[in-house]
């Protein structure tokens, strides 16, 4: 019978070790001259950081599972973290985020025109590095690949769109449904979709099915994103890396909040409305405090931790139809175990 228990440490272990690794080969990729202190500098910081490396982690994972080495994915699983560390300041600026793994944000610490230049500079050294690897790979394969990011890119770009789109114009009637279609662009595609794919392009060397790829990255973002929208509200500041509620100063439509909108009434229901139609800088303290009040009242979390789990036990089954042609592996262990990981993280 399948349990979502994860086996955190053994896949901490494998993150910890990727992470490494691809931080020592974006800091390589990244130019250290002049001017520093107003470029190579600020674009060196986020990479300096230690993230989750989830998406190179699972890039890898992909290529080992479907026969390929962990060279083989390196440069694609590197140019990957580039530009999620381009999508952060960007998102950062957008959001006005105060921290990010555990730190002040760039635009906090360099100002915003300055953080906006280095994540510019990070997207084009992203592409640096994936067009170096292209070079080594047959024409055919390699225009494969170099399609996989050109998708990657617009569908994370619809996403983010779509979730500016709602704050901005105070759009308050969503349903789940909405939200899932928010995250399958603007989380799953580059976070779990794209390096699955092209892990899996690249060791099977383009003998391999990928549609299978998108419903199990799917599932895999999802869990991820979810329990993010979790973390947000009830994590430990110093595990999450990040301010606690700071979703609900954004005013991003998360799950629980899209929850929240359609089940609060009455005095809750105004107060709720009014909300919605703030803009970040007019949300108190006060008010914040109030909706995620609300959200316990309403049970808004309880049914995202469910909905959560419902989504992770699709994931099994999905699995299994990706990794169907991929034989016994660590690696294709590691990205199986990753289902319930998504959902006893803690930062």
């Amino acid at each position: 019978m399948t349990t979502l228990d994860s086996p955190v440490e053994s896949v901490e272990a494998v993150l910890r070790d990727t992470g490494r690794a691809v931080r020592r080969a974006m800091l390589d990729a990244i130019p250290d001259g002049e001017p520093h202190d107003w470029l190579y500098g600020p674009v060196r910081d986020y990479p300096m950081r230690a993230g989750k490396a989830i998406r190179p982690a699972l890039c890898i994972a992909a290529c080992c599972s479907f026969g390929g080495e962990q060279s083989d994915a390196l440069p694609l699983a590197v140019s990957i973290e580039l530009m999620h560390n381009a999508f952060l300041i960007h998102d950062d600026i957008a959001d006005g985020s105060e921290q990010r793994r555990g730190k002040p944000t760039l635009p906090e610490t360099a100002g915003t025109a300055i953080a906006l230049n280095a994540g510019d500079a990070l997207a084009v050294v992203s592409q640096q590095v994936l067009r170096r690897h292209l070079r080594t790979l047959d024409r055919d394969l390699a225009e494969r690949v170099h399609a996989e990011f050109d998708t990657m890119a617009m569908r994370t770009l619809e996403g983010q769109a779509t979730e500016l789109g709602w704050r901005r114009d105070h759009t308050g009637d969503l349903t789940p449904e909405d939200y899932l279609d928010l995250i399958m662009h603007k989380t799953c595609w580059y976070t779990t979709i794209h390096p699955l794919r092209v892990g899996a392009l690249i060791g099977a060397r383009g003998d391999v099915d990928l549609r299978p790829m998108v419903r199990f990255g799917f599932h895999l973002g999802a869990a991820f994103q979810i329990q993010d929208d979790v973390l947000n509200l009830t994590g430990d500041e110093e595990q999450y890396g990040k301010e606690i509620n700071g979703d609900l100063y954004e005013g991003k439509r998360t799950l629980p909040l899209i929850h929240l909108m359609a089940n609060a009434t009455g005095a809750d229901r105004a107060t709720v409305d009014s909300y919605i139609a703030m803009d970040r800088e007019q949300r108190s303290a006060d008010i914040v405090g109030a909706m995620r009040s609300m959200m316990d009242a309403y049970g808004s979390i309880d049914f995202t931790l469910e909905y959560a789990r419902g989504i992770a036990s699709e994931a099994y089954d999905a699995f299994d139809a990706a990794f169907a042609s991929a034989a016994p592996s660590a690696h294709r262990d590691f990205v199986r175990d990753l289902i319930p990981y998504m959902l006893n993280r803690r930062g």
